[in-house]
């Protein structure tokens, strides 16, 4: 259950032939000799100039010129299985500039000669950058210096011992997958929005340089703020764990939210009607499930996952959307499905039994009603959000009456259904819950 980044990541590859290379976004690299094999490598060396690189790493230790690369072009015959890629692409100019804008810096290596002026072997540059979602460009000159950058601070911090390289290798992987689909999603809906031609006979082209040379600071700086808070709130909670192993596999509250009949819609819907529909449902689960302290996990199309660090609050998530989404005439209904219990968590997504058993009671749950787990159920009654049972609520409102004191005030309901075998999880109870008035 992650985000798919291989997909997405592609669309940021730099050129894979000299005349279709400009219309990459971002020369990102990857390099299908790194990670093709040693004896790639070696013919890239011979082939790309080997001198070039090392005398750059050796003679500078940061960047090397790019007289050693670009004679490496003219002295170095093209091997039989590559194509020459060291020319500058030229056929598209506002493309080679868009891309200079936002790197903030020109194409000047292959994927090899980055990898020898950053002192990493081309085996670990290549996992960075296939991590990071980026595609194989063979030996194309497509890379910069803060791509050279990025390889010395990754396996700087594996040198350091800060990271082991299998986590500094998902560092880049959890990175590239968010914020591919980030850039995805700025370029798709934002952009796409903003570079209407404001005058008759100009070009959507002609606008988008100017607009990404004023957002692009002002999106900077406000990513890196955002990514801040979160980080500061995803430590704040890790820090309060009860112990080591808290840190890792952790009891949540897990809750999926579908829309019922979401396949019956596809065929019924326009294209754009479609996607409407769900941005709606996406931007109302996140607003509310971030609003009332959960944490959304993920959006799939249909579906929202997300978490939360205790029952009330996912109840209370759980409620608001199926009463947010009734009062939506162009809504679809809604059924959510919660479960409580230990987690796994992955790179920003949650695993195990806990969440598989919440994705079952969705399947299963009424349209427009919230089915929860037994243990969700327990966690409810043991932390006072909920009553054992109508006749004990009724039984204490009773004795509170007559002591002439305030009868116990719960926030939910919870009804036992029927017993059900779950593929895969044995027989279950589940728990209808609903909001409780307190009369």
């Amino acid at each position: 259950m992650t985000v798919d980044d291989t997909t997405s990541g592609a669309g940021a590859q730099p050129p894979s032939d000299s005349s279709s290379g400009a219309s990459g976004s971002s020369g990102s690299p990857s390099g299908s000799s790194p990670g093709s094999s040693s004896a790639d490598s070696s013919s890239a060396e011979s082939s790309n100039g080997s001198a070039g690189p090392s005398e750059s790493a050796d003679s500078s230790g940061s960047s090397g010129s790019s007289g050693p690369a670009a004679s490496s072009s003219s002295v170095h015959p093209t091997p039989h299985h590559e194509v020459d890629h060291t020319a500058e692409p030229t056929d598209d100019p506002l493309a080679i500039r868009l891309e200079q804008l936002i790197l903030g810096a020109d194409r000047r290596y292959t994927p090899f000669q980055a990898a020898r002026t950053a002192g990493v072997s081309m085996e670990l540059a290549s996992r960075f950058w296939r991590a990071m979602g980026f595609a194989d460009i063979g030996q194309a000159k497509a890379l910069t210096e803060a791509d050279v950058l990025a390889l010395r601070r990754l396996a700087g911090l594996v040198e350091a011992g800060l990271l082991s390289e299998p986590m500094a290798v998902q560092v880049a992987r959890s990175t590239g997958q968010t914020t591919a689909r980030l850039a995805e999603w700025q370029i798709d809906s934002f952009l796409e929005g903003l570079t209407e031609p404001p005058e008759p006979g100009m070009t959507r082209t002609e606008v988008t340089y100017p607009l990404v040379e004023l957002l692009l600071p002002e999106l900077e700086e406000f990513l890196v703020y955002v990514w801040r808070r979160q980080l500061a709130a995803a430590t704040g909670r890790v820090v309060q764990a009860a112990d080591d192993e808290e840190m890792v596999d952790r009891r949540l509250a897990v809750g999926f939210a579908d829309l019922v009949g979401f396949t019956r819609l596809t065929r019924r819907l326009e294209e754009e009607e479609l996607g409407e529909l769900v941005e709606a449902f996406e931007t109302t689960s996140a607003d509310l499930v971030a609003a009332h302290g959960g944490r959304l996990i993920k959006t799939l199309g249909d579906e929202v996952l997300y978490a939360a660090d205790d029952a009330g609050t996912a109840a209370e998530i759980a409620l608001r959307l199926i009463e947010t989404m009734t009062h939506d005439e162009t809504m679809p209904a809604l059924r959510v499905g919660i479960a409580f219990g230990t987690v796994t968590t992955r790179m920003g997504d949650v695993f195990g039994t806990t969440v598989n058993l919440a994705s079952r009671l969705t399947s299963i749950a009424p349209k427009d009603a919230v089915l929860v787990d037994g243990a969700f159920a327990e966690e409810l009654v043991r932390t006072g959000d909920a009553p054992a049972s109508e006749a004990e609520a009724a039984a204490e409102a009773a004795a509170a009456e007559k002591e002439g004191e305030e009868p116990p005030s719960y926030r939910f309901a919870l009804q036992p259904m029927w017993q059900r075998p779950v593929r895969g999880l044995g027989v279950v109870e589940p728990w209808l819950l609903s909001r409780r008035t307190n009369s």
